[in-house]
């Protein structure tokens, strides 16, 4: 029986420097609309155990990846998750409402043979992290930040012996190589799955530490979402918040929690 290939209207896929690179979830779900989605071919998705992992089964054959590397999951919670992915593509696949899918086929195709280099592009935001960048006013704001903000400064300190500076604007101000290594060696230790989930998780918020501490537990997925928002919470308080941008943070949430499924794991 032919394979069954993972079908991606947008191509991201199957471009090797562009996997785990993520544009914004709302224009990606845009562009896909706009192209003919293929229609749903199946009627049953299974979950097969087997030595090396989890496998999809669609009609009782295996899918594979865009670079026809079988589509193996890690673990059961994760294989199902995928699998409601395809259980839920009513007439059309349409991999814009596919998170799971999307990042699970990166790992495969990308990450194991790129561990180092996704690893290091992590490790480029500890260098400006959201969290050390500070408003200098209003009082009420730098309140904020640094009420939810602070303590997992301390933490990361306290657990990994990482000191990160904090300053008020933006204006970018280089860490301590010593903070930086430490940090990298905890990266090292992470297989793929969980790597590729706190890449994704840090691309979305601009924050190594907040995806470190939802990957340890120090932070559950709400409150880690939360403390990446504290900036938009305050300006759509102030000024209030359109469709438009309700949409593309709604959008982004699914990719974030859809990468925090590999780290639950």
């Amino acid at each position: 029986m032919r394979d069954l290939l993972w079908f991606d209207p947008s191509a991201e896929a199957t471009a090797p420097d562009r996997v785990l690179s993520h544009p914004d979830p709302v224009e990606r779900a845009r562009a896909a609309q706009k192209r003919h989605l293929p229609k749903r071919f199946w009627k049953e998705v299974a979950v097969e155990a087997t030595d090396a992992g989890f496998r999809l089964l669609l009609d009782g054959r295996s899918v594979k990846t865009p670079l026809k590397r079988e589509l193996c999951l890690p673990s059961a919670d994760v294989a199902e998750a995928v699998a409601e992915e395809w259980r839920a593509q009513e007439t059309h696949l349409d991999p814009a409402t596919m998170p799971v899918t999307r990042i699970a086929h990166s790992v495969i195709d990308a990450v194991v043979d790129r561990r180092d280099e996704v690893a290091a592009d992590a490790l480029k935001y500890a260098g400006s992290d959201l969290l050390c960048y500070r408003a200098e006013a209003p009082d009420r704001l730098v309140a904020r930040q640094s009420e939810g903000w602070d303590p997992l400064l301390d933490w990361i300190d306290e657990a990994h012996g990482a000191r990160l500076l904090v300053v008020e604007g933006v204006v970018h101000v280089a860490q301590d190589g010593d903070a930086i290594h430490a940090l990298r060696a905890r990266v090292d230790g992470l297989d793929p799955w969980a790597l590729a989930g706190l890449h994704v998780v840090t691309t979305l918020t601009g924050s190594f530490v907040l995806a470190l501490a939802l990957l340890e537990g120090r932070l559950d997925r709400d409150a880690a979402w939360t403390l990446a928002h504290i900036d938009d919470t305050w300006s759509a308080e102030l000024w209030g918040r359109d469709a438009e941008a309700e949409a593309r943070l709604a959008a982004r949430r699914l990719e974030f929690d859809a990468a925090a499924r590999l780290m639950d794991r």
